[in-house]
């Protein structure tokens, strides 16, 4: 099986016209003609669809809580998970400087991935199948949504989660910030003392990478006892 016939099997869909697939697996190292316009492209898909199945399953929710709901669901570490189950990493076309630095492995990169490959789809067929990619995707992430457990942001409740069991603060700690003044890249660590966790997280703002990493550390609260309860 080829390269393109393994991606086709992963996200269940196959390109009519390549070159649309090629452009979306371009990072912006690689060449002028990259994912990035189709990655605008995927982002506003992404979000609408998410934002019409939302509205739709939870009738009592008020817009703002379907805004946070949505919000938990397409943040860029849960864009980055999709892309890391999927192995899409490996099909990313880099220049060389980005691939000793491991840009391949970057949250914000395999978001971008993910969000380019929605797009392509879309121009390669229509919005019909664009969505059922979106739904795929996020197919038991959608199911195992719960209002109550996401409505807040992931700093709030990691911090409510410590609090509530009497343990110390998380702590933020940016470590770097690196890249062009319109393009800066926060890399931050949030630290658990009681349980001597540290997880570091990269992100386009100190804000979104403090709730990056704290995202992180929820996603392994269970194996973190006590955080929760059994």
């Amino acid at each position: 099986m080829n390269e393109l016939a393994r991606l086709y099997k992963l996200i269940g869909y196959e390109f009519t016209d390549e070159s649309l697939l090629e452009e979306a697996l371009a990072h912006r190292s690689f060449a002028s003609t990259n994912y990035e316009r189709l990655e605008y492209l995927g982002d506003s898909l992404l979000n609408f669809v998410i934002a019409d199945e939302l509205h739709a399953k939870f009738p009592e929710l008020d817009e703002g809580a379907l805004s946070r709901l949505r919000a938990s669901l397409v943040r860029g570490t849960t864009l980055a998970d999709i892309a890391r189950e999927l192995e899409l990493g490996q099909f990313l076309r880099m220049g060389s400087g980005e691939l000793k630095s491991g840009g391949f492995k970057r949250d914000s990169t395999l978001a971008d991935l993910v969000e380019s490959i929605i797009g392509a789809t879309y121009r390669d067929s229509d919005f019909d199948t664009a969505r059922a990619l979106v739904l795929r995707l996020f197919e038991h992430r959608l199911l195992n949504t719960k209002p109550a457990e996401e409505l807040k942001d992931p700093k709030t409740r990691l911090q409510e989660l410590l609090q509530g069991r009497g343990l110390e603060r998380p702590v933020y700690t940016v470590v770097k910030s690196e890249g062009k003044s319109h393009e800066l890249e926060f890399t931050v660590t949030c630290q658990v003392p009681s349980h001597n966790l540290t997880i570091s997280s990269v992100a386009s703002s100190r804000r979104k990478a403090e709730q990056s990493a704290a995202a992180k550390v929820l996603d392994r609260a269970t194996e973190l006892l006590p955080l929760t309860s059994k």
